[in-house]
């Protein structure tokens, strides 16, 4: 995968502290009805009714940048068991809706730049995008293995006007000219009630060359590289990032780095320390496996302890969850 997530987060809801069966409260639901359920042990939004959805900010009309990624995680019912119980396939369309403010002679009306839908019964992605007039591409998701059901992962990213998405990895939209986008929706379309979930909602500005970070501030951080939660397994969408670091380290022979581990306050101090030096050393592991000497690379953890943002808020933890690279 090719995806590098955005360095700075400007919304992040893992729905941490989160009551069952409530609205989700960092959440304007604007058609239908949404609230909090388990899924697999975690805390996810369940859409319901035609359900709307859309981000609480502090403008709700522009609020996406010309650089920007954004990522989620959205749940497929299992069609194999819900077969054997009922003798019918469940199907749960998703829908994301972004739109703009059009310019020119219509200067006031609110335009849709791209329209989504996801449709696991004909395992294909339907996108309708705006590049001065509308049109449409078609995209397979044959590499998402439906029958059983499960989590997969969303990404978007957002260069000013080139538009790329991705499934569990894999790019499936790759669109050099769309008018940019200000805010978004995601909803569901077409399926059978209770089967829509989402969760791991982030929004990040636009990435900045590692190199130059790196001269500027004699390190840089990697959001990008992330975690299944409370372990130090290296998640498969962290590729396009681990990929970037490669690439430094193969045009910059010279270049070392201590890699160190940074958790939130979250948890225990103890737990949180040697998670943080396994997720260190799973990275140093990575990266020696794509091929670079192991002599060049260091692992450290700090644990909870040089936070750089409020852990009381989602995007203070979120931003506080990081590898950072340091030059040696």
């Amino acid at each position: 995968s090719d995806f590098v997530a955005g360095d700075v987060i400007f919304f992040e809801d893992n729905l941490a502290g989160e009551k069952l069966g409530e609205y989700p409260s960092r959440w304007d639901v604007i058609e239908g009805n949404a609230e909090i359920v388990r899924v697999d042990g975690e805390n996810a939004i369940m859409l319901l009714n035609d359900a709307r959805i859309a981000p609480f900010m502090s403008d709700q009309q522009r609020y996406l940048p010309e650089d920007f990624t954004l990522e989620f995680d959205f749940y497929l019912a299992p069609w194999e068991e819900a077969f054997e119980e009922t003798g019918e396939y469940p199907f749960s369309d998703y829908i994301l809706n972004m739109f703009s403010d059009y310019g020119g002679e219509w200067d006031t009306v609110t335009m849709q730049v791209v329209e989504m839908a996801m449709d696991p019964r004909a395992q294909n992605l339907l996108f309708f995008y705006h590049s001065g007039s509308y049109d449409h591409r078609d995209a397979s998701l044959d590499h998402i293995d439906y029958h059983y059901g499960g989590w997969v992962h969303f990404a978007l990213s957002f260069n000013k006007r080139a538009l790329k998405v991705y499934l569990d990895g894999v790019r499936v939209i790759n669109l050099p000219n769309v008018a940019a986008p200000l805010r978004f929706e995601i909803g569901q379309g077409w399926g059978i009630e209770n089967t829509w979930y989402i969760r791991n909602i982030r929004l990040a500005k636009g990435a900045v060359p590692l190199y130059d970070r790196m001269m500027q501030d004699g390190k840089f951080i990697s959001y990008g590289i992330t975690f299944d939660v409370a372990k130090s397994i290296i998640k498969p969408e962290s590729a396009g990032e681990l990929n970037r670091i490669v690439q430094l380290m193969q045009e910059n022979p010279s270049l070392r780095f201590s890699v160190e581990g940074h958790t939130d306050a979250t948890g225990s101090a103890p737990v949180n320390q040697k998670l943080s030096e396994a997720r260190a050393e799973a990275v140093v592991a990575r990266l020696v496996e794509m091929g670079i000497d192991r002599s060049r690379l260091s692992a450290r953890g700090f644990g909870q302890n040089t936070p750089i943002a409020d852990n009381s808020t989602d995007e203070g933890r979120a931003k506080n969850r990081r590898v950072e690279f340091v030059k040696l």
